[in-house]
């Protein structure tokens, strides 16, 4: 379907060489888009393009610090030197650390704003006047179920989280004159390496996500390709500033 065609268009993936990103960045891939990942692991970044190429995609990494300005810039400069324009920036590099506000330090704190928060300014920033030029673009921020509900160990998390919703709110209006559409995805409890420690650090985590999920089980990186389809392609042109949680019912259950 035309409106959901991505032939053409040139994505930005960070935190794209595994988990929900390479989840995202395979559903881009396969609906024609060109990806470029960006990533500090050079090794996971080599098999997230093979991955991808072996759908058909034409796809390069980048090594990418998420937490440096510089960094940011030179992934949107390179971007557009390798491939030649920039339409989609899909910022998912997020870390996690588990304690509670009482036991976490300062720098933990920043660690973890920095980078879940305060890289998606950066690369957006970078990124805008590209998008501009072109006369338009898509901003997908990754949010989490987080955004919406508290929980005691994740402090700073849900933190970043909850900002990443009102960053996307603020981007959205601001650039809408632009043609630029900002949305954000907010992830339920999904199979990934951060949850599988989840599962170990949290007792109990398991069997009390499938007991209030509707769909009766974890979600998967794959279950976020469609959604990012959506929001990178012209299907979504009237959608922006949203927050669209992808949980398999989780949030609206009780």
């Amino acid at each position: 379907m035309r409106l959901f065609d991505l032939k053409g268009k040139v994505a930005i993936v960070t935190g794209g060489n595994g988990g929900i990103g390479l989840g995202m960045a395979k559903g881009m891939a396969e609906a024609g888009a060109d990806i470029v990942v960006a990533g500090r692991n050079t090794t996971k970044n080599a098999a997230a393009v093979e991955a991808l190429g072996k759908l058909g995609a034409r796809a390069v990494a980048i090594e990418h610090d998420a937490t440096d300005e510089g960094s940011c810039k030179a992934l949107v400069n390179g971007t557009v030197q390798m491939l030649g324009r920039l339409d989609i920036l899909v910022n998912n590099a997020g870390i996690n650390i588990r304690k509670t506000p009482d036991v976490m330090t300062l720098d933990e704190w920043n660690q973890v704003i920095t980078t879940n928060l305060t890289s998606a300014f950066m690369c957006s920033n970078a990124a805008y006047p590209e998008m501009k030029r072109a006369g338009g673009g898509k901003i997908v921020n990754i949010g989490s179920m987080m955004s919406i509900f508290g929980a005691p160990f994740v402090p700073a998390y849900a933190a970043s989280k909850g900002g990443i919703v009102q960053f996307t709110r603020s981007c959205a209006t601001a650039w809408a004159r632009d043609n630029i559409q900002v949305n954000a995805i907010l992830p339920g409890w999904i199979d990934t390496d951060l949850t599988k420690r989840a599962r170990v650090e949290v007792h109990g985590l398991h069997d009390r996500v499938l007991a209030r999920t509707p769909a009766g089980r974890w979600g998967t990186p794959e279950d976020h390709a469609g959604i990012a389809v959506f929001l990178a392609s012209a299907a979504s042109d009237f959608v922006t500033g949203t927050a669209i949680p992808v949980d398999g019912g989780f949030s609206v259950s009780g």
